[in-house]
């Protein structure tokens, strides 16, 4: 753990209790004396240090001791546009892709995306808070919606497109928007508008699953080291 979000990160004194509590001194095993680092949801960039002054049992009193600005983001963008899938399954990955440093998701009404679902970014927020206390990014990944893929290639004309055909993709391949289509794949009628666009496959013959995709291409535009 790289460090703690606290809405209190900032004061001069900072009270953990519950279950913040017991993750601290119950399962991280810190007593008095040790020096944590917290921040603020409202301002990653500034690393608050904290001394654990006290802790009786049920509370933790940290006084602070120290702050500055440390940034910690990926040297390279990635935004995804990702036509529209089981935002349960977007879940599953989004620890990774936050991990790996993806800059954008922007999920797209896709031929073959189902209607009926809806994306509640304020809960992607929340399964985020934990992968970025662990890995030190100072950023969310942002969000955004685009209302079909003929609307989001006009925005982003130098787009990668994530299909069967074309060549294979390079790791040392420069791009910073990828489109990968949902189950199914794309349709036809969307296929005959990536005709000035890079079309690029995994040179795996193994087929793989929409979020499988997403992070191997985050894994290779963003030379992720494991």
């Amino acid at each position: 753990m790289k460090f703690m979000l606290s809405t209190d990160a900032g004061k001069s004194q900072l009270r953990l209790n519950g279950d913040e509590y017991k993750y601290v001194v119950k399962v991280r095993r810190h007593v008095v004396g040790d020096i944590l680092s917290f921040r603020n949801r409202t301002d990653l960039s500034e690393e608050y240090r904290y001394i654990l002054e006290s802790a009786d049992g049920r509370n933790a009193t940290f006084i602070l001791e120290s702050h500055e600005r440390v940034v910690v983001e990926s040297t390279k963008k990635l935004h995804i546009g990702w036509c529209i899938i089981d935002p349960k399954t977007v879940e599953k990955v989004l620890p990774m892709l936050t991990e790996m440093g993806v800059s954008k998701i922007t999920f797209i009404q896709c031929h073959r995306s189902q209607r009926n679902f809806r994306f509640d970014f304020e809960r992607f927020e929340r399964i985020m808070e934990s992968s970025i206390m662990q890995c030190g990014r100072t950023s969310f990944i942002e969000f955004g919606e685009s209302a079909s893929l003929n609307d989001f290639l006009n925005e982003h004309q130098n787009s990668v497109i994530l299909d069967f055909g074309g060549e294979a993709l390079k790791r040392n391949e420069e791009f910073e928007t990828v489109i990968i289509g949902c189950e199914g794949g794309f349709h036809e009628s969307e296929r005959a508008l990536f005709t000035t666009h890079r079309v690029r496959h995994f040179s795996s013959s193994m087929i793989l699953r929409s979020e499988s995709a997403a992070v191997a291409v985050a894994s290779m535009a963003l030379s992720c080291r494991f």
